[in-house]
């Protein structure tokens, strides 16, 4: 066995969660972390989970421990097999490995009954017949003391003959409910005798119809946690107040240990929702398309947005653990995923707003094939060959009619450098009968091969192209923010925030050129496209029908945020 010394973490940027494990190794309390992450099934896991996902499992790897991933599934009205199994890929994605660790809050059904057993015969628990909204009423406010029910004083043998009716299905959905006989005056209001177990005579996605009875919460999660020796049980902070719950239900039932809470502050990210039940709204209304639209900040969305898992570890790990609660910029999430695709992502030249450019002193019929690298910041990414032939396109926005001194790219009598290829000049310019520009007349200088001569001529602008001979039409989407607004949920009395949308969160251009090297492209796979940003082959991408999705833009007008995180 390893000993409390090995198993600590030294010469790490630690935090107040490591600190307490560092001490429980260290005064011997424990000798193994275990450490869980338990997702309630009812919707597809967003950013926030993921640092939960990366802290937990995190933890268990840095002090050779072990995460389990327990599904919550007390709730079978929201829950769906489609829900656990996009959370085991997206835990998988991320680069986490639950082993032979996986688990269901269904798993301990019977001990769960068992245990609310004793809770009645020790007295400590009752049968309830107020509804759901007589109970909300009886509950007192945070200054006023609740009442107690009417039947709290049942006896022991009325209370569990009651509960196993419960169980056998005799009364009615709502009808009653088993309640913890705590206290109703006390000051912190999840203490006010709160449910147990209720009514639901709805189908369970494991267990089928042998229940009519589910287990609320705050009761099975602690007893789940004892269940699997979990040592430190961490979670957000809105559960701060349901601690001593967590700890009075251990206190009163003969479970193998008592873990340890401890309450950490949530990801509050601008522009952005972090709430499955409003992500379902946007869902269910067709805001979005599905649960994966890249404009979801669900981990599904962000994985085919072309997001990488590193790129969000490194962003949990950026923001680090506190107390307080604070929001963070999305930039910083996106400085993370540009710092990780400069290193990995192939450049590519592609079109998004075409112009036709001729190059009349070229060869008629000839093709070439230049070298360009795939990736600058990689020496071991090599090289690719780009056909140039005598018709081009440019982006559009390149060309400029009426340009001053400081416009370096294409407009008549100017010299400019097509990456990777010539120097070519602008010599006419064609419109259409409405004045449009819609070709362009060039010449190229032959010695220019490469972009250089040897003359020492210098030329400042440099454009990207594609043979229009050789180019592979393509659709791109360009993906936005969702919301207009930094704080989506700041919305006016009667309205909702859904009027925040951005309704050019998606832009589709269907008219794009690419060199032909992306036909080749594999879905999921990431691409820089020069000057234009980074982007990914979309799930639907196949050689009849390429699409690519823009991750993010190129510019990065928040590079000096790691000057000051590292500050």
């Amino acid at each position: 066995m390893e000993t409390e010394k090995e198993n600590l973490i030294e010469n790490e940027v630690t935090n107040f969660i490591r600190n307490i494990i560092n001490n429980d190794l260290a005064n011997g309390k424990h000798s193994k972390i275990i450490t869980r992450f338990p997702p309630e099934p009812n919707g597809y896991l967003h950013i926030g989970h993921a640092k939960s996902i990366c802290l937990n499992f995190g933890i268990a790897r840095d002090y050779n421990g072990v995460c389990h991933l327990r599904f919550d599934d007390t709730n079978p009205i929201a829950e769906d097999v489609e829900y656990i199994e996009s959370i085991k890929e997206d835990v998988k994605w991320l680069g986490f490995d639950w082993g032979d660790k996986l688990f269901f809050a269904s798993d301990y059904y019977d001990k769960l009954y068992e245990y609310a057993e004793i809770l009645i015969k020790d007295g400590k628990a009752y049968v309830c017949d107020l509804s759901q909204e007589e109970m909300r009423q009886s509950r007192g406010t945070l200054t006023e003391p609740g009442v107690n029910s009417p039947y709290r004083n049942r006896t022991i043998e009325e209370n569990l003959e009651l509960f196993h009716r419960m169980k056998q299905g005799e009364f009615n959905d709502g009808a009653k409910s088993l309640r913890a006989k705590i206290d109703m005056a006390s000051p912190n209001i999840n203490m006010r005798d709160p449910v147990i177990y209720r009514i639901k005579k709805v189908q369970h996605h494991r267990t089928g119809d042998t229940w009519c009875i589910y287990p609320m919460y705050d009761y099975t999660h602690c007893i789940s946690d004892a269940l699997e020796g979990i040592t430190h049980s961490i979670c957000t902070l809105e559960f701060e107040d349901h601690r001593p719950l967590y700890d009075w239900y251990l206190d009163q039932l003969p479970v193998p240990c008592h873990p340890q809470q401890i309450e950490f502050a949530r990801l509050n990210l601008t522009y952005t929702v972090m709430s499955k039940r409003w992500l379902l709204n946007l869902v269910k209304n067709n805001f979005v398309k599905g649960w994966d639209d890249p404009r979801m900040p669900t981990i599904a969305g962000m994985r085919r947005r072309g997001f990488t898992p590193e790129s969000i570890r490194n962003f949990a790990e950026k923001i680090g653990v506190a107390k307080a609660g604070s929001v963070v910029d999305y930039s910083l999430l996106q400085f993370c995923l540009r710092e990780d695709l400069n290193i990995k992502a192939k450049r590519v030249m592609v079109v998004l707003d075409p112009l036709e450019v001729i190059i009349e002193n070229y060869p008629d019929g000839k093709v070439e094939y230049l070298e360009a690298e795939n990736n600058p910041e990689d020496s071991s990414a090599g090289n690719r060959s780009i056909p140039f032939s005598k018709r081009l396109f440019i982006e559009k926005e390149d060309f400029k009619e009426d340009a001053n001194k400081k416009w370096y790219r294409f407009t008549l009598g100017a010299e400019v450098r097509l990456k990777h290829a010539y120097y070519v000049t602008c010599k006419e310019v064609i419109k259409n009968e409405n004045g449009e520009v819609i070709k362009l007349i060039c010449t190229y200088d032959s010695d220019s091969r490469g972009g250089w001569t040897n003359d020492g001529r210098k030329v400042k602008g440099t454009s990207h192209w594609v043979s229009a001979e050789h180019c592979v039409k393509t659709e791109v989407r360009l993906y936005e923010q969702l919301f207009n607004d930094s704080d989506p949920m700041n919305v006016p009395e009667g309205k909702n925030y859904t009027d925040n949308l951005n309704l050019d969160s998606l832009k589709v251009l269907s008219d794009c050129y690419a060199e032909p090297s992306l036909k080749d492209a594999s879905p999921g796979e990431k691409f820089q496209f020069l000057r234009q940003g980074y982007f990914v082959a979309d799930y639907d991408f196949t050689k009849d029908n390429p699409v690519f999705n823009r991750i993010t833009t190129l510019k990065d007008s928040w590079a000096k945020l790691e000057k000051k995180l590292n500050q």
